[in-house]
């Protein structure tokens, strides 16, 4: 399996085809459309047959943007407010055609409730203003409720004020107040204020600015009523408001019955939102309409019967061209994988290092086989990769995953295979030995060391291979030699070297393994040399490439992690069981069982994780560095956004 051969397809079509043309399209999931409009390589075709290109008319997105916009507002305040007794039903994941998605869609029926529930959230928010207005004034009355005059009631011989002082100034105002013959009376006292009022004479003028000095502040009543009505009125409308709320409530929690029909309109609208924006990027006339984008040249076909079905020959017009030379150099060709189903779940793993370029080799199915080994050599427990099948198989099988995800669960599904098969080498089930065992992390330590740097020595000679395979594809045949094949029979002979030297004591093979390692090394030497047009710097070049021996002896030490996790994951699930094993029989199966749960789940969390991560790591240093480098740009097909339901792809073929 490799990168798969890509074509560019234009269709022209009627203009009144527009819509059906770009939901089949989007159905099929197949092609990624091309914005032909501004790409500067389209500039003189556009201006020689559609030189009065109809201007794109976005009142359709503009209008589909709105409800859009409406439907997340409205679920977020269906979500938030309403009764807390009454259940959200959101939508349950499915797949759907996409022609059966759009039969779904009421565009009046849709609009009528988002103006009801816009009413809804308009009175609520009213309702909460009144209720925030109230609660502050009921607030301010019931500290001043003993105080029975309007704002703008006037006494004829005496005046009265409303005022705060700190609590540490309230002794000095108290005094002053008495020897002023001022009656007050203390409506509330805090940690740090003091509320009272006062009532004096209209003969003392001066009161209130002797007042201020002693940080004295005085209040204004900012309501038209008498703090003893305005607590009546208050609490008479607060109660009025939580009546209307709490019918509001109700109303609220028939709408939280409907949030998977706005989540549905709301994956209608995306995927009617997607094809407005390919409207806008399309060549178009008064009367024609012309769609292009990459495909794959294997489903070229497909997509002609597809659209052909709906169509007639004459009511479509197809060209097919290969991507030039400069395409391909400028890396405008994008980069659609394509391998068997077992494959396809560690693609997400060659995803996050970085796509091949169009025309570089997939690493993944070369990649896949030694992720698969050292996942399950670092995990390697037969009760965690039993745990592991079940979850992720029954997780597979009873719920409708995102793709992205299930292809997730996919991987960690085959990954469980390999745990399960180390984890009967090793004999461990949840850090138990088991009556059968092939190697003991124990007693056998030197040999899951050496089979571990075996497992590296072969992938690291695999990687020197694909680097010699991609040179002669490249027809840079020095260079297969000097990148590749040299650093393989280099390494070969200081192993042919050494095991003649320390394992079996035998002169010929050291011999043998001595002169393919110089021999392997002058190569290296003289490769760069020849290559060069500087015969100097590309000897120098040479010696450097030469000192690349010393990465390799820590490439093939990094492979020592395949022993080391496995040995702590069972070590730590071992040491897990003792420390519950130690405590009394009551304790044991009583907490014990609860804490013996925890804490091999967070063994198995960390494993898993640790396996994931260093697995990864193997492949993107040791194993890609040899060979690969990426940077293609990846394939996205026309398809709907998929947000809540998995939209079935038309592969008839």
């Amino acid at each position: 399996m490799a990168v798969s051969k890509l074509s560019k397809m234009s269709i022209l079509a009627e203009k009144k085809f527009q819509d059906t043309l770009l939901t089949l399209l989007q159905g099929m999931q197949k092609i990624e459309v091309e914005d032909i409009l501004h790409d500067e390589a389209n500039q003189d075709w556009l201006t020689n047959y559609f030189p009065e290109m109809e201007e794109f008319d976005g009142t359709n997105q503009t209008s589909y943007n709105y409800l859009l916009t409406q439907i997340r507002e409205a679920i977020v305040f269906i979500r938030n407010y309403g009764s807390s007794k009454q259940r959200v039903h959101t939508l349950k994941r499915a797949e759907m055609d996409i022609s059966q998605l759009e039969q779904e869609y009421n565009e009046e029926a849709l609009r009528e409730m988002l103006e009801n529930i816009n009413t809804l959230k308009d009175n609520w928010e009213t309702n909460q203003k009144d209720y925030d207005y109230w609660l502050n004034a009921e607030s301010w009355a019931t500290k001043w409720q003993t105080i029975d005059l309007r704002p703008e009631e006037e006494l004829e011989y005496v005046s009265y004020f409303l005022a705060n002082v700190s609590e540490n100034r309230w002794e000095e105002v108290r005094e002053f107040l008495v020897a002023n013959n001022i009656h007050f009376e203390v409506h509330e006292t805090t940690k740090t204020d003091v509320s009272f009022s006062g009532l004096y004479l209209k003969v003392q003028e001066n009161i209130l600015e002797q007042l201020k000095p002693l940080g004295v502040e005085f209040e204004v009543n900012p309501y038209d009523q008498s703090p003893r009505e305005l607590l009546a009125t208050a609490k008479k409308n607060l109660a009025e408001i939580a009546k209307n709320q709490k019918n509001d409530s109700i109303d609220i929690g028939f709408y939280k019955r409907q949030v998977a029909y706005l989540q549905l309109n709301e994956e209608i609208l995306l995927a009617k939102i997607s094809r407005e924006k390919i409207k806008e990027t399309s060549a178009c006339s008064d009367y024609l309409v012309v769609i292009r984008g990459w495909v794959a040249d294997d489903e070229i076909e497909i997509i002609k019967k597809n659209l052909l079905e709906n169509f007639s020959q004459e009511e479509l017009y197809f060209s097919v061209e290969g991507p030039t030379r400069k395409q391909i150099i400028d890396n405008d060709v994008p980069t659609k994988l394509k391998n068997s189903k077992l494959i396809q779940p560690f693609e997400s793993l060659t995803g996050m290092y970085a796509l091949p370029k169009y025309e570089e080799i997939d690493p993944t199915p070369w990649m896949a086989p030694f992720y698969l080994v050292f996942f399950g050599m670092m995990v390697a427990d037969l009760g965690y990769g039993i745990l592991m099948l079940l979850g992720t198989t029954i997780g597979l099988k009873l719920l409708t995953l995102p793709t992205g995800t299930k292809k997730f669960v996919q991987l960690f599904q085959l990954l469980s295979l390999s745990v399960i098969f180390w984890g009967i080498i090793y004999g461990s089930a949840f850090g138990v030995t088991l009556p059968f065992q092939l190697l003991s992390p124990t007693n056998d330590f030197m040999t899951i060391f050496m089979i571990s740097l075996i497992f590296g020595g072969i992938q690291i000679f695999t990687g020197l291979f694909l680097a010699a395979k991609e040179n002669i594809k490249k027809k840079y045949y020095l260079s297969a030699i000097g990148d590749g094949f040299a650093w393989q029979a280099l390494l070969g002979g200081i192993f042919i070297a050494a095991a003649g030297a320390l394992l079996l004591d035998s002169e010929s093979l050291q011999r043998a393994g001595t002169i393919i390692a110089v021999i392997s090394a002058v190569l290296i030497l003289l490769i760069p040399t020849i290559q060069s047009k500087s015969k100097i710097g590309g000897f120098f070049s040479g010696v450097y490439e030469l000192y690349g021996i010393t990465g390799y002896i820590g490439d093939f030490v990094s492979y020592s992690r395949l022993m080391a996790l496995g040995i702590s994951g069972g070590s730590i699930a071992m040491a897990f069981n003792m420390l519950v094993g130690t405590m009394p029989p009551a304790a044991r199966f009583s907490i014990g069982i609860i804490l013996i749960v925890i804490l091999q789940g967070l063994n198995i969390f960390l494993s898993v994780l640790g396996a994931y991560v260093h697995a990864a790591r193997l492949q993107y240093v040791e194993f890609f560095g040899k060979f690969y480098q990426g940077g293609g740009r990846s394939f996205h097909p026309f398809k709907a956004e998929e947000k809540y339901m998995n939209i079935q792809k038309k592969t008839e073929e």
